[in-house]
């Protein structure tokens, strides 16, 4: 087990990893051409030479730093199910269809799993300036602020987000099922564009809870720390799976998370699709 003085370290190098990626995505902004943008599992999941870029940085640099770790990053593909032994958990760029259109809702996310368990967590972004970061037991923080989540307790007075998966044409569980259960039960939602985003404001209590469904572990590793530490709950829909693995997560407030669940399960069967963890449900 790393010690409070090393983690605290460790958290430093990565704050400047984080924001030196920053520094190539903000370069890569200004002279990005549409011809320089691709597709992945969807047209509309893009993947660019800025997020290659930043990737590759942020890989050379923790390998150098942590070379007996291993890694799982979005652009990579790399995959494990990160249940033993010490993994970074990257994406380069999360909201590259705000990046590309210029849009200031970007992020890059970094958390470091250590046996399946995030215990150190940075989301960057770069066009704000902001940086937020967190170590297990340790706090959330935005630079050098401790931040918390809302006092928010029921939906009708929250300010809530959520996002909608790329292949959202294809999915019968595509999300906007439950944005009309939540749509008259909540003060406002917000649709940022980005995973960590979300989570990251969740956790500074600008937004008061955030659910999705379809996200990937560098969608959520670090914000979903951010928020534990902020003194938040992080979850899936249907209570006790795996936040990280399983699919989907609801977060925010204790009492709050309990009012939007309430809301998204009402009628419904624990089976339902993406609701829950697989793996726990089978």
């Amino acid at each position: 087990m790393n010690s409070p003085h090393q983690i605290n370290d460790d958290r430093r190098l990565v704050v400047d990893i984080a924001e030196q990626a920053g520094e190539i995505l903000l370069d890569w902004s200004g002279r990005l051409a549409r011809t320089d943008v691709g597709s992945k599992s969807a047209a509309r999941d893009l993947v660019t030479a800025a997020d290659l870029a930043s990737e590759e940085f942020i890989l050379k640099s923790l390998k150098e730093a942590f070379p007996d770790d291993g890694f799982m990053a979005e652009e990579s593909a790399t995959e494990t199910t990160a249940s033993k032994g010490t993994v970074w958990c990257v994406d380069p760029l999360d909201g590259t269809v705000n990046f590309v259109h210029g849009l200031p809702m970007y992020a890059v996310s970094i958390a470091r799993l250590i046996d399946g368990v995030a215990d150190l967590a940075v989301v960057h972004l770069p066009r704000l300036g902001e940086t937020f970061h967190a170590r297990r037991g340790g706090g959330a923080w935005l630079g050098s602020k401790p931040i918390s989540v809302s006092a928010a307790t029921k939906p009708l007075e929250s300010l809530l987000a959520t996002g909608f998966p790329y292949r959202r044409h294809l999915l019968a569980d595509n999300n906007l099922e439950n944005f009309q259960r939540m749509f008259l039960h909540q003060q406002g939602v917000r649709r940022m564009g980005a995973a960590a985003t979300d989570l990251a404001y969740v956790a500074a209590g600008r937004l008061d809870g955030f659910w999705e469904l379809h996200l990937s572990p560098w969608d959520v590793a670090a914000g979903a720390l951010l928020v534990k530490e902020a003194g938040g709950v992080v979850d899936t829909i249907v209570p006790g799976g795996d936040h990280l693995f399983g699919g989907n997560l609801i977060a925010g407030p204790a009492q709050l998370v309990d009012g939007m669940r309430a809301l998204l399960l009402e009628g419904r069967d624990a089976n339902y699709p993406d609701l829950g963890d697989r793996s726990a449900l089978a």
